[in-house]
């Protein structure tokens, strides 16, 4: 028997850093993203060996234990690491839980798509197809935040857990006690199709660890301008949320321009000189708005564009060191199967 699973990533289109306490326990947070046609993937594989083995097939890293026990969380695989030890713990019914794991993304860690999180999640619907676990969206996005967030001890928010898990567009609202509400959108399909063909993703080539900018963040926000920013964040998630119902194309440029600029406020290692070039180029060459996407720092630049101007910014950016990508959205979220 094989379980496959997939959790699409994320765009972070406005809002993102408000889904992080303790701002959102203070003042309540929003954000606004989309699921994308990039996924986490995982094939979890029973056996009778006694023995728990993970294989993180993109990163080339491979771990081996005894299984039934908690697994120590150090060195590589934590993610693996984690969910094992938490299913073990509260789903194990004191079975030692055999099995061998193959997981892989399609977009690098630290590339500002929550791939990190949205693995958690691939591997979390692989074990709820194994073990037959009841868990519903909510439950299954707070259980995947527990495990990184909480049991690992990896500093980030909420919103890729629920994004991964829920799919599609959607408009989240974070508050204290870990109370999170996702609104899903419903968008006209003319409205979805012309934001999926203004949109660019650019990779700039350098990931980076969102934990640490997080925590950066989180220690800017007793100062006075990084606070004002994570409130205009707030703001610009909400009036893009009205300009993308509405079809209001220019307005939701507006927005993200202003986000970028908000985003900017609350942290000085959000941009830095060659974010900066990069961003003006893209203006130079038909871009209406950019931001990088997740924590900021590096990773993925999302473009917004003219479609009609979209081929040539797109064979502008392909002079450049980066890599350019043209994406579609998705509407669902994880999903899982049984071979037999």
């Amino acid at each position: 028997m094989l379980i496959r699973s997939k959790a699409p990533l994320r765009l972070g289109l406005a809002g993102g850093g408000t889904d992080v306490s303790p701002y959102c326990d203070t003042y309540g947070g929003t954000v606004l993203n989309v699921t994308i046609d990039m996924y986490a993937y995982c094939t979890l594989e029973p056996t009778d060996d006694g023995l728990v083995e993970f294989y993180a097939a993109d990163r080339k890293e491979r771990f081996s234990a005894p299984a039934g026990h908690p697994i120590p969380l150090e060195g590589q695989l934590l993610l693996h690491k984690g969910m094992y030890n938490r299913i073990l713990q509260t789903y194990g019914g004191g079975s030692p839980l055999s099995l061998r794991m193959t997981t892989y993304s399609d977009a690098p860690a630290g590339s500002g798509l929550g791939s990190s999180s949205t693995m958690v999640v691939a591997m979390l619907k692989a074990y709820m197809e194994w073990l037959n676990l009841p868990l519903g969206e909510y439950d299954m996005a707070a259980l995947a935040y527990q495990v990184e967030r909480e049991d690992i001890g990896l500093s980030g928010g909420k919103q890729d857990q629920y994004a991964a898990t829920f799919g599609g567009f959607n408009y989240m609202e974070f508050y204290d006690h870990d109370r999170v509400i996702v609104n899903p959108l419903r968008l006209k399909n003319w409205i979805r199709n012309e934001l999926e063909n203004s949109l660019v993703l650019y990779y700039t080539g350098t990931s980076r660890d969102s934990a640490k900018i997080i925590d950066e963040q989180v220690r800017c926000q007793k100062d006075e301008k990084s606070l004002e920013g994570m409130h205009e964040l707030k703001v610009q998630a909400e009036r893009m949320k009205e300009a993308i119902l509405k079809g209001d194309f220019d307005g939701f440029a507006d927005c993200l321009r202003a986000g970028w600029e908000a985003k900017k406020k609350t942290s000085s290692v959000i941009s830095n000189p060659q974010i900066d070039r990069m961003y003006s180029y893209v203006m130079e060459n038909g871009g209406k708005a950019a931001k990088i996407s997740g924590a900021g720092g590096g990773g993925f630049m999302m473009i917004v564009c003219d479609p009609a101007k979209r081929f040539d910014l797109v064979e502008k950016l392909r002079e450049t060191n980066g890599k350019v990508m043209v994406t579609g959205f998705t509407t669902r979220g994880t999903q899982a199967w049984t071979l037999y």
